[in-house]
């Protein structure tokens, strides 16, 4: 029975064309890869979340997932076009079919899509976990995606999730 499954949100090419790019984005894909390398290790479930919308079309190459992931043909993949990744797709009823309980995130970015599905999941009752520096953004005119990782990794801290 799977009871943790790892949840890769939104590491696409067309997150990496705006302005500055992804924050420290080769890193976060070697620490993915390690986590996804872990998950494998022990025949555990990885899905991959991926967005669409008018800038991320469907099979286009900004809507592919990054080359560097370690994605296989027999990993999960759900489409979304909201930045909750539980709405209006079949994300909870993939986990449900495999019994999984407990969640592991990382991806991007990290006020958007990996904040909202971390609140959803947590809403929803998944115990939740991420590693720390495993989530990226891009800089706002507000705040650099340093700050902004660093600030929503403190609010999730033993509130929405537990880090590992």
């Amino acid at each position: 029975m799977n009871t943790k499954a790892l949840i890769v949100i939104d590491l696409q090419n067309g997150l990496e064309n705006e302005g500055t790019g992804l924050f420290n984005l080769t890193n976060l894909l070697i620490g993915v890869n390690q986590r996804i390398a872990d998950y494998r290790k022990h025949h555990l479930p990885i899905v991959f979340i991926q967005h669409e919308d008018v800038e991320l079309v469907v099979e286009s190459r900004k809507w592919q997932l990054f080359d560097q992931l370690d994605a296989r043909s027999y990993d999960f993949y759900v489409r979304k076009t909201h930045a909750n990744s539980f709405f209006q797709t079949n994300l909870k009823e993939c986990l449900d079919k495999l019994s999984v309980t407990e969640l592991e995130f990382c991806g991007a970015q990290t006020e958007y899509c990996v904040d909202t599905t971390i609140r959803m999941a947590h809403g929803l009752g998944y115990t939740c976990f991420m590693k720390r520096g495993l989530s990226t953004t891009l800089d706002t005119d507000l705040l650099d995606a340093k700050t902004i990782i660093q600030h929503h990794e403190h609010l999730w801290d033993q509130r929405f999730l537990t880090f590992i």
